[in-house]
């Protein structure tokens, strides 16, 4: 591409450096600080019911009631929504970097704020608690589009599906530290104050104590951020952002020059010329967006919406899903220690075998396999998994171990699959000044799904018997019939995958067709090409 610009393509060519390695631990600690958060919560449910909303009649101890249970886990999802689509915008706006330290901020002072929760009666202390889980999941919101945009302007195109993957798959590592962070809290609290289980001594099951286990568990998940604060202020701006859209050649070619630790020429009549090509100047709502970028936004959007539906459903109800096949002891068999550090284990258990190594697998073959296919095959063995755990539902019930390799499977597959590819390509095929913000929305449109699959979910899987049905809870379609309806959602995700373009192996410029002049040269390379 005779008119791409020197700085940049010393970026597209440069080889894999240590800069790479800094730019992934750096982009990738708010990932570990957003799964530790939003999934950790589901580690601690149960407690918080027995803590403050303990009933001594009662033969089960206490839960959450519903719409509390649903405040707790969603109100972070809201958040989320709202951050990646004010953060994405105010990304090209603004300039990645300048945004980029205020949502790390952000996530740091509400997860500790969340764990400092107060108030007089049960209802006071949940209220503060959504409260800061609001503002945390806004603050981690602005790091989907930011961390992804970074990588990808950062990266070479050789590795540059790698390197997007792995910054997402940061995630598999925060979800293993918020289960072994809740292991070891609840092992060190039921060893110091023993507690017997809730059937034989309903008042002293749950220790006075419990009350901060909750509270640490939360508030370690700013430790991580914390750390990686300073170097997220020592990075550089990007340069396509620096040159494409505040058009700054020289900026640009300094802060590369630095980086790579080459030589690079300021082309401040290239910037100029580039700027003034109407491929360069259409926005987001121009008839010219739709044209080129439309269906790619459809794609992106509905294809992360229906993921997000089977994702967070099954990962945020993992313990329902264990209690109901006999995996874990049934509640009040034991204490409230006890029992976070049993959901723990079986939690810590499936991201260890299913979730972490499904994310590194999307990072050694994206560049290989490309987007698409790995996508497309991981939505398709996710309906199979799905449809193979809902149609034998009652021979699950007696073969554990067989029902949890399933379960493992499907979560492999979402990460070597969809979770990872629709972060991924929304950060690759939308032009520099609108790129932040088409990804916020595609992020944005996977929270509403999350929204759906969780709230959905907690009621959908409810016992069809009156009798079996958790307390304040109308009656649901049971978890087998729950599990048809994310088969089918996975389904129309195969189907929503063939509007998303493949864009492995070319230089950014070249898939959104930003530095080319001949008309028709642009629209072959924006052309819809799955694979």
């Amino acid at each position: 591409m005779e008119n791409q610009l020197g700085v940049l393509n010393a970026l597209d060519a440069a080889k894999t450096q240590w800069y790479h390695f800094t730019a992934i631990v750096i982009a990738g600690m708010g990932f570990f600080t957003d799964a530790y958060d939003l999934f950790s919560i589901s580690l601690i449910t149960k407690l918080l019911g027995r803590i403050y909303y303990f009933d001594a009649h009662s033969a089960k101890p206490g839960t959450l009631p519903p719409r509390i249970a649903a405040a707790v886990n969603g109100v972070a999802f809201c958040g989320t929504l709202a951050g990646q689509l004010f953060f994405g915008w105010l990304g090209d706006k603004l300039g990645r970097k300048r945004v980029y330290g205020l949502t790390l901020m952000l996530m740091v002072i509400c997860s500790i704020a969340s764990g400092l929760s107060f108030g007089k009666s049960p209802h006071g202390v949940m209220a503060t608690l959504c409260f800061f889980r609001f503002w945390l999941g806004f603050g981690i919101g602005g790091d989907y589009p930011l961390s992804a945009t970074i990588m990808s302007e950062y990266a070479n195109k050789k590795t540059r599906g790698a390197f997007i993957a792995a910054v997402f798959a940061m995630q598999g590592f925060g979800i293993l530290t918020g289960g072994i962070v809740a292991l070891i809290v609840s092992a060190a609290f039921d060893h110091a104050y023993k507690a017997l289980p809730y059937n034989f001594d309903r008042e002293h099951s749950t220790a006075p104590q419990a009350d901060y286990i909750w509270r640490i568990i939360l508030m370690f998940g700013a430790i991580p951020a914390l750390l990686t604060y300073y170097w997220r202020m020592k990075m550089p701006e990007t340069a396509r952002y620096t040159a494409l859209v505040a058009r700054n050649a020289k900026q640009a070619a300094a802060d590369m020059s630095k980086v790579l630790q080459v030589d690079l020429n300021a082309e401040q009549e290239k910037v100029d010329k580039i700027g003034i090509e109407p491929s360069n100047s259409f926005g987001l709502f121009s008839k010219e967006f739709a044209k080129r970028h439309g269906l790619h936004l459809l794609g992106t959007t509905s294809t992360w919406f229906l993921l997000d539906i089977a994702f967070y459903s099954s990962n945020l109800f993992q313990k329902d899903i264990f209690s109901a096949i006999g995996w874990l002891p049934k509640a009040e068999t034991m204490s409230a220690t006890h029992e976070v550090y049993r959901v723990a284990k079986a939690q810590t258990l499936i991201a260890l075998c299913g979730t972490v190594p499904g994310y590194w697998f999307t990072v050694a073959f994206i560049d290989h396999i490309g987007r698409f296919v790995i996508q497309l095959m991981g939505f398709f063995f996710m309906s199979v998994f799905m449809f193979a755990l809902a149609i034998p539902y009652q021979h699950w019930k007696t073969h554990n171990a067989g029902f949890l390799i399933m379960y493992s499977l499907t979560f492999f597959f979402a990460n070597f699959g969809p979770n990872a590819t629709t972060f991924v390509v929304p950060a690759e095929i939308f032009p520099a000044r609108l790129r932040s913000t088409c990804h916020g929305i595609s992020a944005a449109a996977g929270k509403a799904g999350a929204i759906v699959g969780s709230f959905g979910f907690l009621y959908a899987a409810q016992s069809t018997h009156p009798d079996k049905v958790d307390k304040g809870y109308h009656t649901g379609i049971g978890v087998k019939n729950a599990l048809l309806v994310l088969g089918a959602v996975n389904c129309l995700g195969m189907l929503f995958t063939l509007l998303v373009p493949e864009p492995k192996g070319r230089s950014l410029e070249e898939i959104t067709g930003e530095n080319e002049e001949d008309k028709g040269q642009q629209q072959a390379s924006v052309g819809n090409v799955p694979v």
